[in-house]
Order: structure tokens, then C-alpha cells, then sequence
């Protein structure tokens, strides 16, 4: 629980102000921490003696990096962090729940269905430490807190990369007694099957509410970790034999997170419906008090000087209250002007915020990110987990790059990452759309500052939003004869023409029978209808939009639908009277690969995710595709050039082929990297260099030696260039970052 500041304690750690301790040990302190906006954080902080050791700082640093792999779902997102200051301190989210090993003295050993489901959400945790080549190495119940979302995995202190010697002496045994693995007991290599031996352990303590080994002196419980059988008196029956395989002494024997958590749990049912009513109220007890607490220094000792408390109570207003209450707030990487800020609307889900910029005491090999800031995922109240989500909303639009993060509509400065501007409440909705010049907002014209009422549908009107400061003016058209629905779509702009998808008939969050859907062609000066066109009906179930991607190309607007049948097809109409012009079905797309820009030039359009094919936009035939010259490989998303296709094959790399007659240019040669080539992330194309992405690396492949030259570090997964500001933007992961453009 929380405790005074000492009279000692620092006044501040870069924007954070110590609110409380929670807890202080041999290698530094835990602060409660508060910045001046109000924003709270655990921040943990290292002791100066040690943080004049290097390989303290080092190891400090790789905890940090640890924390972001694992990420805000499964562990205490990241908030900041400066391992080079004087005081290293790490800033994440402050965690809402309690610690496992208080929740067992509160409410005495969990019930099966809270073992079971805590078991299952924490082999999810390990798991993303593991594909990341992580291993926590003391996991144990004081490390998992447990929250009404799920459990949360701290203190990295000790996770290296697998197979990582240097901060570790062989034959010493580093981590907890009672929850090691018999190698890592006997300082032998400690690798994932060593989490899932801790992880079983900390199951038993949970369940039994003792460890398997029991209790006693450090020397005793290694040799019993080593060579004693677990004793699993306490457990339930049907428990057993899963803990047990996870408790084998030989670590090959032991099964994988994967296989522990579909034997403990099937995922039904939320995680707080798992927990015991005494640990629900713990739980609501601590969101509370933590927003109550107001700062307290200790005085000095007699005879040293008293240092005087600057931090003052933060005042929250309601709606600050509401947005906050149910976990943290958006997290700001080091060195940027702010963060994307995400609301607090009915049914908005929380932000999960994801790893952070890295601040390596290590020289890098390979050039990083100029800025990097982190964003939330779009919210919207409209939208469940369960729908299909938009295609990519990152645009160029002058000197920003424009992209919903949260709840608002977000413009940063390309060349700086500042955010420049943000729109305002009344313009959370995700229906958007832009060109270089201008942002176009696709509304019902009301107030949302009320939230929602989905009691009947609105008029549909249209606005522009001003892409110097973000506001919203007040709607330029409405149309009465179509309603503002949930499944509305902002097409693309062209040409001073709007393109969008809008219904008539019942207010749903789904598509219904008795509504009827269009595709509209409005003239932004003007505000006049050009066209409307019919379109074909949906099935209710799932609720996903008509359109995967859209843009105008030569007189043609080229659309990717999702028919029915949960097929992808390519649709071109007349720009000027709407009429389609050709239907064809992709066979083998599936419609969440290629909810991305199109891919086009003035002959074709281009589609990868499988087989790259070329489609003639006069009438929808098949120009050529990739399977005449490379028949039976795989290809990822193209992007177009000059006259050339650019698609990474799978298990090869980049390929070039010919845009007009499909034949292969070039391949790329000796990357070495091919094999974790991304299929997903389409590649971008400068004048010297078309990047690629590899695993967690954007590779830059020269256009004369088709060979990789340099790469950068990147969480990202869609990218653009922004020419103005020579940069390469990269979103994914929870962050916008600039790369030079080469």
C-alpha cells in the first residue's frame, strides 16, 4: 500500500512528480508518480550506488525494453522512461489491482475457475515474451497483479533474451528460491520451459495458497526445486496433472504455454466473472483510493534541512474521471510534445498502449526513428471487437500526416512528430476521408457532446475539417432521404468529388433487411448530389462494412467490397453517373489482408495477399499474374512505381516485376532476411531505395544493387511516405514514427 515520501525523496523524475511510495527494496524505489496534467503512473526508479554500475544501468535498460515487449494487455504499459539519467526511472501504468500474493492473504486460495483462467491469461503473457525470443526468469505471485481485465506481469528486472550470458555468471543461480526452475536453481541456461515451470508453481500458490516447494531458507529450497517431488496437496484433482507435466524436472519434457493454456481455460466469459467477490471489491477499493491520495513528505530528521513538497492535489473534472478510472491513460514516448489522447464515450474500449522507443545504452548498429510518439487504437462506441475494422486511416495531408488515434482525429507534424492539433469532442466518429489538401467529415450535424442516442436515425451531412487546426465546420450539405448510421462509409475524395456508402431505414449497428444502402458522389463546392447509386444487400451477421478500400483512378472508382458470402470483389463505376462498369470476385483474398489503399496506376489494379495479380480497369480481366512466371508462390501486399510492381515473395524477399507485362525485373540478393519477411505490410517506395518490412526491422533494398543496404527498428506495420518532410511514417504497435526517407 501506499506510504509517505521520505524527506530525501526527489522531487521530480523528468514530467513526474512523486505522489507516494509503493514500495522500496534493495535496488530502488517504486514512487506513485504524477505528472502536472494529472496523468498517474507507477514510477520505479534505481538507487544511486547502483546506477553507478554499468552493467546495473544495462540491465535496468533490458527490464524496461522487456516491459514493452510484453506490452499495456499483458503487463504495465510503458509509459517513459530515461535509463541514462542520473536516477534511471521507468514510468508505466499504475496497475489497479492487486498483487497475487495479496490476493491469496485477502481472500485465501482462489477458487478452480480463478486458477484456471489465470493460468490461461498469464501462458498469453509469456507467450509474447517468448515469440520475442524473452524470458521473465522470476515470475512469481509479488510480479502478477491482478486486475478485473486480467492478470498484468511485472518487474523484468531479471528477463534477458533467451540464451543471453552476459549479465549472468554460470553456475550462480539469479531469480526466487521457491518459484525457480531446477536449472535456472542450478545456474544452468533458464529458458521459456523455465517460465512454464514458475508458472506452474505460482498456479499451486494461487490454488493451495502455498508454493510446491514450500517455505524456508534459500538453500534449502534450491535443493528441494532441484531433486524433491512438488507436493500439490490443496490443488484440485483435475488441476493436478496438468500442473504436474508443467513441474517435470527435465525442461524438454514440459509443455508449451500454447498446450498449458488450452488444457487450464477456454476463454469464455470476461476474467473478472473468474474472480472471488472478496477480490472484485479489493480491486474497486484501490481504483478509488488511488485518485484520493494527495501528496506527503516525512519531515527531515533533526539537525537536516527540510525540503519542501512542490506537488499539489490535481483537481479532475467528471469527464477526465470517467476516462481514466478504468485503467491508464495514454502514454507519451520520450522526447515528443504530447500524446494521442483517446475519450471516455459509452462502450469505448480501453487504449492498449504497447512498447515504447528504445533508450539502449548501447551504440546501435542500425539507424532508429528521428521521433516516435505512442497512439491508441481508434474507439469507437458504434464498434465491437467483433467487427472488421476500417482500412488504414494514415494520410498525407500537407506537412502532417493525419490519422484517428483514440476517439479524435490527430495531425502531427512530419517532420518533428508534434502533435499539432487534435479535433475537438464533437468529432469522434472514424468516418473520414482525405486528400493532399483536405479532410472531410461524414456526420449526422448534431452535438455529440451528450453521447450517443441511438434511439432513431439522423440525416446524413457532410463537413469539412480544417487541416491547419483540426476543427470541424459546420456541415456544408444534409441530405434528408439518407440517414447517419453506424456502417456509413468516407469513401475517398477526387477531383473535388466525395465518395461515400450511406443507408436509409433503422437505426442498427448491423445491416437489416428493411434498410436500403448507396453508394453518393457529392461536389464539395457546391454540396450538390452528383449521383446515387444502389447497392447489393448484406447479411446481418458479421456487421462488416461494404467497402475494404476505395480510390478514383482515370474516371473509375475502383472499390474492394466484401459481398455476402464473405468474398472480396473488385468493383470499378463512372465516376460520372455511378454505373458499374465490371464485378469481379478474387478468388483466395481474404477481405482482412486487403483492408489497405489500393493499389493502382493508370492501367491497373494491383492485388497480392497470395497470388499478385494485375487487373485491367477497362474491364476487369486479368492482365497478367504472378503464377505464369512463378507458379505456386506467395506473395504479400504490392506497391507500384514507375512502371514496376513491388511485392515481397515469401521465403525470398522483394520482387520486381514488369507493370505492364508482369515479367520479372529483379530479385532481391543476399538479404538473409527473407524468412521473416512481413506479407501483411505493403512496401514503399522512394527513389533510391523500396523498404520492406522483416520481422521487427524496415529494410531498405537498393533499386540498382536489389540487395539490403540498412534497416531501421519498427513496431510499424503500415507505412507512407511523406515526400515534403522526407520521411518514411510508420504506424503499428501503438506508434507513429519518422524514419528517413534515403
Amino acid at each position: 500500500m501506499p506510504s509517505p515520501l521520505t524527506h530525501d525523496d526527489p522531487q521530480a523524475f523528468g514530467p513526474y512528480r512523486p505522489v507516494a511510495r509503493l514500495g522500496s527494496g534493495g535496488m530502488g524505489t517504486v514512487y506513485l508518480a504524477r505528472t502536472a496534467g494529472g496523468r498517474t503512473v507507477a514510477l520505479k526508479t534505481m538507487h544511486a550506488g547502483i546506477a553507478s554500475d554499468p552493467a546495473s544501468r544495462t540491465r535496468f535498460r533490458l527490464e524496461t525494453d522487456a516491459a514493452r515487449v510484453v506490452g499495456e494487455r499483458f503487463g504495465a504499459g510503458v509509459v517513459d522512461a530515461d535509463p541514462r539519467a542520473e536516477t534511471p526511472w521507468l514510468a508505466t501504468e499504475y496497475v489497479l489491482g492487486p498483487p497475487l500474493d495479496e490476493a491469496v492473504e485477502l481472500c485465501g486460495p482462489l477458487p478452480e475457475a480463478s486458477v484456471r483462467a489465470l493460468g490461461a491469461a498469464l501462458c498469453g503473457a509469456l507467450g509474447q515474451l517468448h515469440a520475442s525470443d524473452v524470458v521473465h526468469r522470476d515470475l512469481k505471485p509479488s510480479n502478477v497483479l491482478v486486475t478485473a481485465y486480467g492478470p498484468k506481469v511485472i518487474d523484468f528486472g531479471i528477463a534477458r533474451a533467451a540464451g543471453d550470458d552476459r549479465l549472468t555468471r554460470a553456475g550462480v543461480a539469479v531469480g526466487t528460491p521457491a518459484f525457480m526452475s531446477p536449472e535456472q536453481a542450478s545456474g544452468q541456461e533458464h529458458t521459456a520451459a523455465g517460465d512454464v515451470f514458475a508458472l506452474a508453481g505460482l498456479l499451486v500458490f494461487a490454488a493451495a495458497g502455498r508454493p510446491p516447494f514450500g517455505h524456508g531458507q534459500a538453500a534449502d529450497l534450491l535443493y528441494r526445486v532441484q531433486y524433491a517431488e512438488p507436493d500439490l496437496s490443496g490443488v484440485p484433482g483435475t488441476l493436478v496433472p496438468v500442473l504436474t507435466q508443467c513441474l517435470d524436472k527435465n525442461p524438454f519434457r514440459r509443455p508449451t504455454t500454447g498446450w498449458l493454456a488450452s488444457h487450464l481455460h477456454d476463454g469464455s466469459g470476461e476474467f473478472a466473472d473468474h474472480l472471488p467477490d472478496g477480490l472484485l471489491a479489493d480491486i474497486g477499493r484501490r481504483a478509488s483510493e488511488v485518485w484520493q491520495l494527495t501528496p506527503q513528505r516525512l519531515p527531515a530528521p533533526i539537525g537536516e534541512p527540510e525540503i519542501a513538497s512542490t506537488a499539489v492535489r490535481t483537481r479532475w473534472s467528471r469527464r477526465r474521471l470517467l476516462s481514466t478510472g478504468g485503467g491508464a491513460a495514454v502514454a507519451v514516448a520520450a522526447g515528443t510534445a504530447g500524446a494521442l489522447t483517446w475519450g471516455g464515450w459509452p462502450g469505448a474500449r480501453k487504449p492498449q498502449p504497447a512498447p515504447g522507443p528504445s533508450n539502449s545504452l548501447l551504440p546501435e548498429k542500425q539507424p532508429d526513428s528521428l521521433w516516435q510518439i505512442q497512439v491508441a487504437d481508434p474507439d469507437n462506441p458504434y464498434f465491437t471487437d467483433d467487427m472488421a475494422s476500417l482500412p488504414s486511416q494514415l494520410h498525407v495531408v500537407g506537412d502532417l500526416v493525419v490519422l484517428m488515434a483514440g476517439m479524435n482525429l490527430n495531425g502531427v507534424a512530419a517532420g518533428t512528430g508534434k502533435i499539432v492539433w487534435q479535433s475537438d469532442d464533437a468529432e469522434w466518429t472514424w468516418q473520414t476521408t482525405s486528400d493532399a489538401e483536405r479532410i472531410l467529415l461524414v456526420t449526422s450535424g448534431d452535438d455529440h457532446s451528450s453521447g450517443l442516442d441511438a434511439s432513431k436515425a439522423k440525416p446524413l451531412a457532410l463537413a469539412r475539417i480544417d487541416p491547419v487546426t483540426g476543427t470541424a465546420g459546420d456541415p456544408f450539405v444534409q441530405f434528408t432521404d439518407l440517414d447517419y448510421l453506424p456502417l456509413d462509409q468516407a469513401l475517398c475524395i477526387a477531383d473535388g468529388v466525395a465518395y461515400v456508402i450511406a443507408g436509409r431505414g433503422e437505426y442498427s449497428l448491423s445491416f437489416l433487411a428493411s434498410q436500403s444502402w448507396y453508394v453518393a458522389a457529392v461536389d464539395i463546392s457546391t454540396g450538390g448530389r452528383l449521383w446515387t447509386a444502389p447497392l447489393s444487400p448484406r447479411r446481418q451477421d458479421p456487421p462488416t462494412l461494404y467497402v475494404l478500400a476505395a480510390d478514383v483512378v482515370g474516371g473509375r472508382l475502383v472499390a474492394l467490397q466484401e459481398a455476402t458470402d464473405g468474398s472480396v470483389h473488385a468493383v470499378v463505376r463512372d465516376t460520372r453517373t455511378g454505373t458499374v462498369l465490371w464485378d469481379r470476385k478474387l478468388d483466395g483474398v481474404d477481405p482482412d489482408s486487403v483492408r489497405q489503399p489500393l493499389v493502382t496506376d493508370a492501367r491497373h489494379l494491383y492485388v497480392g495477399a497470395g497470388r499478385l495479380e494485375a487487373l485491367r480497369l477497362g474491364d476487369g480481366g486479368v492482365a497478367w499474374d504472378s503464377g505464369s512466371e512463378r507458379p505456386g508462390h506467395t506473395y504479400g501486399l504490392p506497391a507500384v512505381s514507375n512502371g514496376t510492381v513491388y511485392a515481397v515473395e515469401k521465403d525470398l524477399g522483394l520482387v520486381a516485376f514488369d507493370a505492364v507485362r508482369g515479367r520479372v525485373k529483379w530479385q532481391e540478393e543476399g538479404g538473409g532476411k527473407a524468412t521473416k519477411a512481413d506479407l501483411k505490410a505493403a512496401p514503399v517506395v522512394g527513389s533510391a531505395y523500396v523498404y520492406s518490412k522483416r520481422g521487427t526491422r524496415l529494410w531498405a533494398t537498393g533499386l540498382s544493387s536489389h540487395a539490403p543496404a540498412h534497416s531501421y527498428r519498427t513496431t510499424g506495420e503500415h507505412f507512407v511516405i511523406h515526400e515534403k518532410a522526407g520521411k518514411i511514417i510508420a504506424l503499428g504497435g501503438h506508434f507513429l514514427a519518422a524514419f528517413p526517407l534515403r
